[in-house]
């Protein structure tokens, strides 16, 4: 209960967070969080995504911000058991992954891609 009660009430970020959150911003985190906003909002304009909107937003606010986060147990946190962590919060989830959650893999997969190439000069500028 005690670390549960420093999650809630810790606010500062140290000075390493802080520095690893500008590198994460500058070099792909600002694009990557974006993208989770973008999904979020389409997720808000139909019917069926409605219910993942705000794990969407989440997800985007946690991918901008990666570094001195703490995650804790949503029992823990609320103090018993909900329906996100039973049988239908399995369905939840595989449906989650099926409409959005394929897309943080490859959007991360395509950065680390894409960054070597875009770094690397191309032959018509030697």
């Amino acid at each position: 209960m005690n670390a549960l009660n420093e999650a809630r009430t810790t606010q500062v970020m140290s000075p390493l967070s802080v520095l690893l959150n500008l590198l994460w911003i500058v070099f792909g985190g600002l694009w990557m969080a974006a993208g989770w906003m973008i999904a979020a909002v389409v997720m808000a304009i139909t019917i069926i995504g409605l219910p993942w909107t705000r794990a969407a937003f989440n997800i985007g606010v946690y991918t901008l911000l990666p570094f001195g986060q703490k995650a804790v147990p949503r029992a823990e946190y609320y103090g018993h058991q909900d329906v996100g962590t039973g049988p239908l919060g399995l369905l939840g989830n595989l449906l989650w992954l099926i409409l959005a959650g394929w897309r943080s893999p490859t959007s991360s997969l395509r950065s680390c891609l894409q960054l070597p190439l875009l770094a690397s000069p191309s032959p018509g500028r030697m």
